[in-house]
């Protein structure tokens, strides 16, 4: 299996979410301003809601990505008070005819001092035992 992990923060908290996965996936952590130039199977992609939605930056990653590189679209990300980007994120992917995994990780990332120190050790370990799903 081949893997590429992007993300796209601006608290750090995805960040710090995508770093970790990346390590146990064998692969560096970039932001969606680095695009995917190796065929892979799985594409982690690392978001948030900000406003309510998917930033525009990550509609226009997704829209941007190319079907004969990407096997498989793998969400994952932090947020303060909503939890799952994945309806967002897969109906960006849908446009540009990449599947979605089912599966995906989210946990609470810290925000004005809501959910101090999150994503913590306990989130990082969750993250970890969900990556190991796809090795």
């Amino acid at each position: 299996m081949s893997f590429a992990v992007r993300y796209y923060t601006k608290t750090g908290n995805t960040k710090r979410l995508a770093e970790a996965v990346a390590r146990e996936l064998g692969v560096e952590a970039l932001p969606i301003s680095e695009p995917v130039t190796e065929p892979v199977d799985y594409l982690f992609l690392g978001n948030s809601y900000y406003a309510f939605t998917i930033d525009p930056e990550v509609r226009a990653f997704v829209a941007s990505l190319d079907k004969s590189k990407v096997g498989k679209i793998v969400n994952f990300g932090t947020a303060a008070m909503l939890k799952s980007t994945y309806k967002k994120v897969k109906a960006e992917a849908d446009k540009v005819g990449i599947p979605m995994d089912p599966r995906e990780f989210h946990c609470k990332g810290e925000f004005k001092g809501a959910h101090k120190g999150r994503p913590n050790e306990d989130d990082i370990k969750a993250a970890l035992e969900f990556v190991r799903q796809f090795k």
